[in-house]
């Protein structure tokens, strides 16, 4: 059953409203989608730092890490090609990087700024295979562009 994204939607709309400080919007995205679907078990956004060199930005769960480049990881591969990322067994992508032994899948949506370049990565990992579909793909790039427009 797919997941309703509707309520947090509203509210993150809601709650960033006119907002253009990118980590404030972050920081509201990560507590709003990290507090209403369990099976969120890391939430957090890492941001284009210098060229190929992403960091950690706001964050729920346990630690991650704290600096990926583009050549490595699910979230390095989705800067890179500026496309989701939506693994179902992590166990089974040779460019995993394991913050967390027990993460089974993750999903990464690139943010883009006005230029179409990358300028964050929103990563959620689960402790549940396939956690993530389609739908959460659309729902959450819808998020990610609501984001870039409010910095314009």
């Amino acid at each position: 059953m797919a997941r309703d994204y509707s309520e947090v939607l509203s509210r993150i709309k809601s709650l960033i409203g006119d907002e253009d400080d990118l980590i404030a919007m972050m920081a509201t995205v990560v507590c709003e989608l990290h507090n209403e679907f369990e099976e969120f078990h890391w939430t957090g956004f890492y941001r284009v730092v210098s060229p190929g060199l992403l960091k950690i930005g706001p964050y729920q769960g346990g630690h991650g890490c704290l600096e990926i480049s583009f050549d490595r990881g699910v979230c390095g591969a989705c800067a890179r090609t500026k496309e989701t990322q939506l693994v179902e067994n992590v166990h089974e992508r040779e460019d995993h990087i394991a913050c967390s032994s027990s993460t089974m899948s993750e999903i990464v949506v690139p943010m883009f700024d006005e230029g179409g370049e990358v300028i964050a990565v929103l990563d959620i990992d689960s402790d549940n295979l396939a956690e993530f579909d389609n739908h959460d793909r659309s729902s959450l790039e819808s998020i990610c562009a609501q984001l870039s427009r409010n910095l314009r």
